[in-house]
């Protein structure tokens, strides 16, 4: 079994569920942390015992790394992934994979241009809810998909954006509630859908913020080729982060997710039913609940891909469906038309 030097760019709240889950893994090693705010990196390199950069260019050439895992603002994914892949290293990036839809498909060739192996993190595809509703779908008894919504409404105060040199910025960001809070829950309601998207119609509009010139509330329907017609509604100026709701009405029964947990009552009274395992608990430190235990089954099956020679389940290929998804949104709640995928 192969031996990974990891780096880890980027120092930040996410960086937790990358390190803790790396500690988890047997054959990797985090060797050096990078954050361009020096007192980040320092902690963080003195947590795991490492060397630490300001520079990823720097940590990059000097440290012979296999795999970077990259936990910087949006903006910066797309530039440290290419880069990354020009000196050989394979690539773990936090979601969205970019701001805009160019940028990604440049990640995709970048990698593939050079041999290297591209990984997007969507943890709550390996949810046991997730899991459950997927292996009904796939299986074929749920039966096709006759339509699905999803509905995120959270709290982000002004405060939330203040303490940030980038949230809530088009040019860092890359957006609001749609690209930072509900990608998650529309990438799992895209990947339950399983089909190409036709058409996007959608309306964005900052309601209740100050600070910000991106999004708070955001909704639309996302209709797929095979006609399936799914509705969402996201805000992030709840007075709470409400569990995320996502149900699918198929033919032979419902199937709904509520927060971490999953239920489908099929037509002949049968219930199935998924939640989170309490076994299953992992200590991140202070991270958001919401976030889940999912980040290092996703890390596990990216570091067995690379040591068997196979694609990863989230690659960037697969990952860019839902960066097309996102994309389309904005533009047609920015243009205030349907948007074709």
């Amino acid at each position: 079994m192969k031996a990974y030097r990891a780096g880890i760019v980027g120092c930040g709240n996410i960086f937790p569920m990358h390190a803790v889950s790396i500690s988890k893994l047997n054959n990797v090693e985090v060797v050096a942390v990078c954050d361009i705010k020096e007192d980040r990196a320092i902690k963080r390199s003195e947590e795991i015992g490492c060397k630490y950069y300001l520079d990823y260019k720097e940590m990059i050439e000097k440290e012979d790394l296999d795999v970077l895992h990259i936990c910087t603002p949006h903006y910066m994914h797309a530039p440290i992934a290419i880069y990354a892949a020009h000196h050989g290293l394979n690539i773990m990036t936090e979601k969205p994979m970019s701001i805009a839809l160019d940028d990604a498909k440049a990640m995709i060739k970048a990698a593939k241009d050079n041999g290297v192996t591209l990984g997007v993190i969507f943890q709550n595809r390996y949810n046991p809810g997730s899991l459950l509703i997927k292996k009904a779908l796939d299986s074929g008894e749920l039966g096709a998909i006759k339509s699905a919504k999803a509905m995120v409404t959270w709290d982000r105060s002004d405060e939330y954006y203040s303490k940030s040199d980038w949230k809530g910025t088009w040019d860092k960001e890359g957006g609001g509630v749609i690209i930072d809070q509900a990608i998650h829950t529309l990438d799992l309601m895209r990947w339950f859908i399983g089909q190409p998207i036709d058409y996007i119609d959608a309306t964005i509009s900052n309601r209740a913020h100050n600070k910000i010139d991106v999004e708070d509330a955001a909704e639309g329907i996302i209709k797929y080729k095979n006609g399936v017609v799914s509705a969402f509604f996201a805000i992030n100026y709840y007075t709470y982060d409400a569990p995320v709701e996502i149900e699918l009405h198929c033919e032979n029964g419902i199937a709904k997710i509520v927060g971490d947990k999953a239920t489908i009552k099929f037509y002949d009274g049968r219930t199935y039913i998924a939640d989170k395992n309490p076994n299953e608990y992992i200590e991140y430190g202070n991270v958001k609940s919401y976030w889940g235990t999912s980040h290092v089954k996703q890390i596990q099956k990216f570091y067995d891909a690379l040591e068997n020679g196979v694609k990863p389940e989230i690659d960037g290929e697969e990952a860019l469906k839902t960066q097309e998804m996102i994309c389309g949104i904005y533009q047609s709640g920015k243009e205030g038309r349907k948007i074709y995928v």
